[in-house]
């Protein structure tokens, strides 16, 4: 093997291993389906109020989906984390898609590493710790990417899915 060959092979080994469910699946009361229902009806009152038909089908397919989700348990996924980039499930991405990362660490309700891509397009990547050392992590991102400092709580769209179990 030429030493170029084993350079590349040695930026291929993963750093870190680690798997994490798909998406954190809540659990829902009486109440919380009363209250569900009660707004997907009134949404699709309003949606016939305003003869805005596309409205109501969207207002539907999200409740299916919701409730499908429900029903499912989410998947597990594996996640490498190397010097080449991060490869989730057999994908990889290069540290050169990304325009930085932070760690939110405020155990044992939140260890999340978030990977924010340079394309507006892809969203952020949200990626449980699980038992992984964050510092360890920080030291092996922010020799490839930004760390932005700036982040101290989670994004908006987290807390809004956590506050009402979506």
């Amino acid at each position: 093997m030429s030493p170029n060959q084993q350079n590349n092979e040695n930026k291929k080994k993963a750093v870190f291993n680690w798997s994490f469910a798909e998406y954190n699946q809540t659990e829902r009361g009486k109440l919380w389906y009363a209250l569900f229902f009660s707004a997907l009806g009134l949404m699709m009152v309003y949606a016939v109020a305003t003869i805005n038909f596309l409205f109501g089908v969207i207002i539907v397919m999200g409740g299916i989906v919701l409730m499908i989700r429900q029903k499912n348990i989410p998947n597990k996924v594996s996640l490498s984390l190397n010097e080449s980039g991060v490869e989730i499930d057999g994908k990889h991405f290069d540290f050169s898609e990304f325009a930085d990362f932070y760690i939110l660490y405020q155990p044992p309700e939140l260890k999340n590493l978030y990977l924010n891509f340079k394309s507006v397009v892809k969203p952020r990547l949200i990626i449980p710790l699980e038992d992984q050392n964050p510092l360890a992590i920080r030291e092996l991102l922010i020799a490839y990417l930004k760390e932005d400092l700036d982040k101290e709580e989670e994004p908006l769209s987290e807390v809004f899915r956590k506050t009402f179990k979506l």
